[in-house]
């Protein structure tokens, strides 16, 4: 999901660089929701490891 998120920010750096306004800020949204969703997933399984007890890697 990260790797989307840095996608869809390249594209919307891309399309900054064009002039492609609507473009770019749309890209940019969707980028800001994916790494939301990302960061908020990868809380919820850290905290999931450590209740759990789990080693250390």
């Amino acid at each position: 999901m990260l790797r989307y998120a840095l996608i869809f920010l390249v594209i919307a750096i891309i399309a900054a660089v064009f002039g492609f306004g609507g473009i770019a800020a749309g890209a940019a949204t969707i980028a800001k929701i994916l790494f939301g969703v990302f960061l908020v997933l990868f809380l919820v399984g850290l905290i999931m490891h450590l209740s759990r007890g789990g080693t250390a890697v």
